[in-house]
């Protein structure tokens, strides 16, 4: 029986191991998040290839007398140097990669979840810095919803009444969203609403969350948002990956 094994993979974090080696974690479309020893000192072509962010097909030796596994080669189908050029890509990159590593690689649906991950890649490749931004947050949402946490913004948890025009707060603690009528106390107090965890979402937010939900990241520089909106739906992916990672997930600060 071989010991060697293929996968569709994408590298999302490269470490040094050793004194010349590299460990590397890969998303995969078959088995999820696998690590693997990388051998060869710097002037290693497959050392080259298996950088960050870099995604094809990959060979693992598997020594299971010695519980790891070697990258004995890899088919590069994708390079992305473009994330490597401009400072925005680079961080909006690893904000990605670091929300996929904290949430176990998304489940068992990996093949989705390796798609969700290249496609936005793919696009940030040659994005601009406000686009950057906006792909980051469009991740995050779309992510939520492929671990099953994302929220109903257009119904009140509450009354059970739908909201299509208003504000909803979202309470963070319950991970719900709440109509106006039924935070009237605390609408019209910002510093409470924050003690209180709730988060104001206006129309427009919701109305891009909502549409952003359903379209590619290519397709993303099609719908515009606001500044005001646009940090709303910050906060609100936030919040929610933050109690699913039991972490705050990295956020970019010069977002």
């Amino acid at each position: 029986m071989s010991r060697t094994v293929t996968y569709t993979a994408l590298v999302l974090r490269c470490r040094p191991s050793g004194e010349s080696n590299n460990e590397v974690t890969l998303l995969t479309a078959e088995e999820g998040l696998i690590k693997a020893t990388v051998f060869g000192g710097p002037k290693s072509k497959l050392r080259a290839h298996s950088a960050p962010y870099n995604s094809g097909q990959i060979w693992i030796y598997r020594d299971k007398s010695k519980e790891y596994g070697k990258l004995s080669d890899f088919d590069v189908r994708s390079w992305r140097p473009g994330l490597r050029e401009l400072y925005e890509r680079t961080m909006t990159a690893a904000c990605i990669a670091e929300s996929i590593l904290s949430s176990h690689g998304g489940g068992g649906d990996w093949g989705t979840a390796l798609e969700l991950a290249i496609d936005t890649l793919d696009t940030l490749e040659n994005a601009n810095e406000e686009l950057c931004a906006f792909l980051l947050v469009h991740f995050l949402w779309r992510w939520a919803g492929f671990l099953g946490i994302q929220p109903n913004l257009g119904c009140c948890v509450n009354c059970a009444e739908a909201v299509k025009d208003g504000v909803v707060w979202f309470n963070i603690r319950e991970s719900a969203a709440f109509c106006t009528d039924c935070t009237k106390e605390l609408s019209d107090n910002r510093s409470e609403s924050k003690e209180t965890g709730l988060i104001l979402l206006n129309p427009g937010c919701r109305r891009w969350l909502s549409a952003a939900g359903g379209i590619e990241p290519a397709q993303l520089h099609r719908y515009s948002m606001d500044r005001k909106s646009f940090n709303e739906a910050k906060s609100l992916v936030t919040a929610i990956l933050s109690q699913a990672f039991g972490k705050k997930p990295i956020i970019c600060e010069w977002q």
